[in-house]
């Protein structure tokens, strides 16, 4: 899907959202900050600022890496919007930036990127996106090998009608919250470059 119409998708839904923005906001401003702030990687391996609805507690110093994603640090109202994917709302900015696409791999942290093979790599030779091809197919439910594998399948195959696809396939999903979380964690446990050689055997038939 050309960029210039997921631009132009993004500032309608923008502008749509901007109530629930509001009540957002407002349910998180007395507790902290509202917005989570994150270098991720974009395109061509450049990094750039993610943004979120802050939907967890803030690291303590000292916390054990397995604190950092399990469900000790998700706040009640977190609980709320990440079920319906609406932590996800800033991200609309990042688009309109020019940092993201509506549709693409997702965007992860800075530094996994030296933790990735060069084959995992192409996933950003296109846009990050907001949703993609392993969202609508298991979303954290998948192990690091298949979303990769479907995240290089994606930038091998794009065309129009595969984001009008996904686009078509994102809606039930966030409908349905299926996928969400992966086994106990309410967040995709951290990719340490483990068996990470062996996503380019990984495909999803479309």
């Amino acid at each position: 899907m050309p960029r210039f119409i997921q631009v132009f998708l993004s500032f309608i839904l923008l502008i749509i959202s901007s109530p629930l923005w509001l009540v957002i906001s407002f349910s998180l401003i007395f507790s902290g900050p509202v917005l989570f702030r994150q270098q991720r990687i974009g395109k061509d391996n450049k990094p750039f600022t993610l943004y979120k609805f802050r939907t967890m507690k803030p690291v303590r110093q000292g916390s054990d890496s397995s604190d950092l994603h399990g469900t000790e640090r998700i706040t009640r109202i977190g609980k709320s919007l990440r079920k319906f994917s609406l932590d996800e709302l800033p991200q609309l900015w990042n688009i309109l930036l020019g940092d993201m696409n509506i549709i693409g791999p997702r965007p992860l942290p800075v530094e996994y990127l030296h933790r990735m093979s060069s084959e995992i790599k192409k996933r950003h030779l296109v846009y990050p996106g907001i949703t993609g091809w392993a969202q609508v197919n298991g979303r954290n439910a998948l192990s690091w090998e298949e979303k990769f594998g479907m995240d290089t399948w994606y930038v091998s195959h794009r065309s129009f009608r595969l984001d009008l696809r996904i686009l078509i396939k994102t809606l039930p999903m966030i409908v349905t919250k299926k996928g969400v979380d992966q086994n106990e964690f309410q967040t995709m446990e951290e990719f340490k470059g483990d068996g990470s050689r062996k996503a380019d055997a990984v495909r999803n038939n479309a």
